[in-house]
């Protein structure tokens, strides 16, 4: 039972994913954190985000960005794996604070900027994608870190969704890459990411047709949504 649990949250969260771009690991990693133990629910998460990623990349490879995402992973991926080292040095919590007061300052930040017209540029990309490369490595539940990178940029819908997940490919890999580096990926790891990226691989084919129903306005709203809730999240998780 606790492993079809697993499986119904994890296609939940594939769909929401693949509707947002973002949100998986939110909802997987509470469950995961039970039934794993914090130590192995990171790397789980890690290689069952590639599998949800490459889902949408299939998905929506017809609307990707490459450029924008070969900008984005130039800084990012590196950036990435220095995260992931750094992951078990800091002090728990002190990252989550910063990064849900950055998720909820950019709601009206974004709404202000769009009604300006702001667009990022590809040397935006690649200037920002370190850092957020870096955050990206070293919080265990990520949020959504590249939506208003990607949204900023002028990329909506199916666009945005593909570009966003071909780039968070390669800074899941580059995580991964350094968890197996430092001995924190075993063999049963890899098969229970394995398990749970297929359902969240399946859950972003799912989402591609809530997208398509979807007005461009209505999307938008549904960003500003889930920036609330992720930042309240991450809050929440820093003061428990």
């Amino acid at each position: 039972m606790e492993y079809f649990l697993v499986l119904v949250v994890g296609l939940f969260a594939g769909t929401l994913g693949g509707i947002v771009g973002t949100g998986s690991s939110l909802v997987l990693m509470p469950i995961l954190v039970v039934m794993f133990g914090p130590r192995h629910a990171v790397p789980i998460m890690a290689v069952a985000a590639i599998m949800g990623n490459a889902g949408r990349v299939l998905a929506w490879r017809r609307d990707i960005d490459w450029r924008a995402c070969g900008a984005y992973c130039t800084t990012a991926v590196p950036g990435a794996m220095l995260g992931a080292r750094l992951l078990l040095t800091i002090p728990p919590g002190w990252a989550e604070t910063a990064l849900g007061v950055f998720f909820l300052s950019l709601i009206p930040v974004r709404r202000w900027l769009a009604h300006r017209a702001f667009r990022l540029t590809l040397t935006h990309l690649m200037l920002l994608g370190g850092p957020l490369g870096l955050l990206t490595g070293l919080v265990v539940s990520t949020g959504p870190l590249t939506v208003p990178l990607f949204t900023f940029y002028g990329l909506e819908r199916g666009a945005f969704l593909g570009t966003e997940a071909a780039g968070s490919i390669g800074v899941y890999v580059a995580k991964v890459a350094t968890f197996q580096a430092f001995g924190a990926l075993p063999l049963q790891v890899v098969l229970q990411g394995v398990g749970v990226g297929s359902t969240l691989m399946a859950g972003s084919f799912a989402g591609r047709f809530v997208v398509l129903k979807l007005t461009p306005a209505a999307y938008r709203h549904l960003i500003d949504g889930l920036m609330l809730c992720s930042g309240v999240s991450l809050l929440w998780a820093a003061v428990r």
